[in-house]
This record gives C-alpha cells, sequence and structure tokens, in this order.
C-alpha cells in the first residue's frame, strides 16, 4: 500500500521548521499531505527518524551546504545514479563536493516513501522530482540505505533514476 508522508509528521517538521526560521517547507509538506486520496497511516517514531536525515539531506542540498551535507552521511558510502541507462558512480563524499553553490534554486521532494527498518540498517525506496528553479526539471526513484552510527541514522548509500518527462 502506498502511503505519503504521514500528516502527523508533515505538522511536526512543518512547526519545526517554522521555529528554525526556515521558509517553503510548510507548503511541500501541506501540499504532500493534502495529495493523499486515502488517509495515510501514522509514520512510527522508529520511521520518523529514518526519513528525518534524508530531509534534512535535502534541504541542505537546497542550500548548498556541504558541511551540513556532509554530516549526514557516510563520506565512502556509494551513490549510483542513473543517467540515461548508464550508471554513474562515486562516493557520497564526491556527491557532496559537485554540490557547489549556484545561482538556480535547486529542491528534491520524496513522496509515498517505503520505509523499512531492521535493528541498524533501513532503506528508503520513495519516487523523487528534482525542481530546478521551481520547476520540475527531473524525477525519479531515490533509493536511500541508511545505518544507525552511535544513534544517530546516516546515509550509507544513495541510488536513483532519472527521466526528464515528469507526469503529475
Amino acid at each position: 500500500m502506498r502511503h505519503a508522508l504521514p500528516r502527523r509528521l508533515a505538522r511536526a517538521v512543518t512547526a519545526s521548521r517554522r521555529r528554525a526560521g526556515r521558509a517553503g517547507a510548510p507548503a511541500l509538506f501541506a501540499g504532500l499531505a493534502l495529495a493523499c486520496a486515502a488517509p495515510a497511516p501514522a509514520a512510527t517514531p522508529p520511521e520518523q527518524a529514518v526519513l528525518a536525515p534524508v530531509q534534512a539531506f535535502f534541504d541542505a542540498m537546497a542550500r548548498y551546504d556541504q558541511a551540513a551535507m556532509r554530516a549526514l552521511v557516510l563520506p565512502e558510502g556509494g551513490a549510483t545514479l542513473m543517467r540515461h541507462g548508464k550508471p554513474v558512480q562515486l562516493k557520497l563524499g564526491e556527491f557532496v563536493d559537485r554540490v557547489k553553490p549556484g545561482k538556480d534554486r535547486i529542491e528534491e521532494r520524496i513522496r509515498d516513501p517505503k520505509i523499512h527498518i531492521d535493528d541498524d540498517i533501513a532503506v528508503i525506496w520513495a519516487p523523487y522530482t528534482f525542481l530546478l528553479n521551481g520547476k520540475a526539471h527531473h524525477c525519479g526513484t531515490d533509493v536511500v540505505n541508511l545505518a544507525r552510527v552511535e544513534g544517530r541514522w546516516l546515509i550509507a548509500g544513495i541510488a536513483d533514476n532519472s527521466r526528464e518527462r515528469c507526469d503529475g
């Protein structure tokens, strides 16, 4: 069963973002909550804990904040980016190095995350849309592997595919 980011989590994230003074995210999460046609099951606290560093990573990426991104990953972990049927592979530290400040506004949004957790490992499978200056640039599916290290969930690997045509 597919589900959107649970409303309770969306409200909590929106409230924390308002307290932190960040703009833009409340509209994103409200839109995701409203887009769900059927009531979404509530995310469990463990699921919320796994989603948090992934969303924080995307938020840091939107700010071009390499230090914040680096704090959320295992730098030797891997990134496999499927582009036009060919894999681009690099370490997560190298991926972070590629996110250099620019004039463009970037944002990656995930929806309907599927989360699986077993002890100190987790995986998130979620469709995404990458926005460039507020418009869909490409979309696909993100697969994010996480490891709990010293009580913190860190991104251990990312894989995604990419297509230019994004319906919906």
